[in-house]
């Protein structure tokens, strides 16, 4: 059995945001082929081209953790109507000095929770537009705009919703299946 290294980055910066939960219950519900490690955004500075010459420890940091991926899994909220800012200067962190772009070739997935009616619908078609610019591989379908809710998921990662829980469970397995179609004809890109 292959295993596939995922990188997974919580586009929030709460200690308690609901799609830190929704990792969770997504990692307990993953195939076995699938192994995750959190890529952390807290600490990055913000981005400015200043730094291209010479990237702080931080900027560093997410690179090499986005290069020892396999793939990409973005958990993220919806902001007003769009992806947090934390999240977006990670990307700009990592695409970036221009032409050493982390995301080229490295398939990726987007899911987020929200307590509201469609979830994180919007904030996904923005970071799909930003990481189709950045010719990272995504998951298209099934999409998933989870309205989260705190009797459904455990602090923990337990989904108690069999529906929610099998969708989920899906989900991760299509994102499992993504990951293999996307490397067997992309081969990673050298560094």
């Amino acid at each position: 059995m292959t295993t596939y290294k995922v990188g997974y980055i919580v586009g929030s910066l709460a200690t308690h945001s609901i799609n830190r939960t929704l990792s969770k219950a997504l990692i307990r519900l993953a195939p076995p082929e699938l192994e995750f490690d959190e890529i952390p955004i807290r600490d990055l500075p913000l981005y400015s081209y200043d730094y291209d010459s010479d990237f702080p420890a931080e900027g560093r940091a997410l690179k090499t953790a986005i290069a020892s991926a396999d793939a990409i899994l973005f958990v993220t909220p919806e902001y007003n109507r769009s992806i947090p800012g934390a999240l977006k200067n990670a990307i700009d962190w990592a695409s970036r000095p221009w032409g050493d772009n982390s995301f080229t070739h490295k398939p990726s997935a987007v899911i987020g929770a929200s307590p509201g009616a469609i979830g994180t619908a919007v904030a996904q078609q923005s970071l799909r537009s930003v990481l189709g610019y950045c010719n990272s591989p995504q998951m298209n379908a099934p999409e998933a705009y989870i309205r989260f809710s705190p009797e459904v998921f455990t602090d923990d990662g337990q989904v108690t919703n069999s529906d929610t829980e099998g969708f989920l469970r899906r989900f991760m397995e299509e994102f499992r299946d993504h990951i293999v179609r996307v490397l067997t004809v992309l081969p990673p890109r050298k560094s």
